[in-house]
């Protein structure tokens, strides 16, 4: 497995492999940038096909949380972790003690907190083993409502910016993904007049949405296909690739998914088919801000400073027009200039 040279690398300050034979952990830790501060990011837990599946994406996560942190204002570097197992999981008491251990042997350089497949019950036993967890219950608590907002206020960006409008009523959406994010984000879309059209590979969350919102469900091979306004990637990353890019009908891609775009160049594929595209990890920051009030947390404080996400996407949609460039670029060059000045 290469590291170095991995394709994802990016010039990484540390990468570290665990395992514990006790309670067959197996996960890794990838630490990106910390010139800004300690590096934070979510643990994330998936039934990875192979470890270099896992690493790729633990170094494109931890790469995304540096420019997340830096664009919203955070005294925070960037860093993520993985945990190869199935999210399932029962048992999970010896799995996170152990996580937690590994976490702690890094002295404060990264914070985990919890991501997809983990929760904050997940943190709070790791917790139990080290003090360099963030999103703990009692104080940020559950980072996902306030994703959900900031990414609510990103496609509302998007709307202004592209068609002018300060409503979201009359305007379909589709929404790849209804678990815990996707949830909040189709509940806000639902009261501000939206149409969804959902998918998910739990039947029981889109038994949810569609009861309680009166969404419409389709397979999930379908949802690139939906004739919408807006297409919300809300699951796991990828899913701008070469084969779902000629699909889509969307004028609008904006969602809360890490690492939406497979490869650089289908950011500049969307700018060319005249889509605009609100760059991942500005739209999705509103978690992981909520959690930078774990210390001395604020809901009020916190809900403000999630509501600039809107004000620094029309920034980047904007800069991006004048130039005639993706907004994917504009945006990790905005993130680039912060972390360098924080560097000299």
């Amino acid at each position: 497995m290469a590291v170095f040279n991995h394709v994802s690398f990016d010039q990484h300050e540390q990468v570290v492999f665990c395992h514990d034979k006790e309670s067959g952990l197996k996960a890794i830790i990838a630490i990106h940038n910390t010139n800004l501060g300690p590096a934070v990011g979510g643990c994330r837990m998936w039934n990875y096909q192979s470890d270099d599946e896992a690493l790729n994406d633990v170094l494109r996560l931890s790469k995304g949380m540096t420019y997340k942190n830096a664009l919203a204002g955070l005294k925070m570097g960037g860093g993520k972790s993985v945990i190869i197992a199935d999210p399932k999981t029962k048992d999970r008491e010896a799995l996170f003690r152990a996580f937690g251990r590994f976490i702690d042997s890094l002295g404060g350089r990264y914070y985990s907190a919890e991501d997809v497949g983990t929760t904050t019950a997940d943190i709070m036993i790791a917790h139990q083993e080290t003090p360099y967890m963030a999103g703990l219950e009692g104080k940020s608590g559950d980072p996902s409502p306030f994703t959900a907002l900031g990414t609510f206020l990103g496609i509302k960006a998007a709307v202004k910016h592209q068609r002018g409008l300060d409503s979201l009523a009359g305007l379909k959406i589709s929404v790849q993904g209804v678990g815990h994010v996707g949830y909040y984000l189709c509940k806000q879309l639902h009261q501000a007049g939206a149409e969804l059209i959902v998918t998910d590979i739990h039947q029981a969350s889109l038994d949810r949405v569609a009861a309680e919102f009166g969404a419409t469900v389709v397979a999930p091979q379908d949802i690139y296909t939906q004739d919408v306004d807006v297409y919300a990637p809300c699951a796991l990353g990828a899913t701008i690739n070469d084969t779902t890019l000629p699909l889509l009908k969307a004028s609008i891609v904006a969602g809360c998914a890490n690492n939406q775009l497979a490869e650089p160049q289908h950011g500049q594929q969307l700018t060319d088919m005249g889509i605009l595209y609100a760059p991942d990890y500005v739209i999705n920051a509103g978690g992981i801000i909520n959690v930078s009030f774990d210390d001395h947390y604020d809901e009020a404080q916190s809900t403000a400073k999630v509501n600039q996400i809107y004000d620094t996407l029309l920034k980047i949609f904007q800069q991006a027009e004048e130039q005639s460039r993706p907004t994917g670029e504009i945006a990790d060059e905005m993130a680039q200039a912060i972390i360098e000045s924080a560097a000299q």
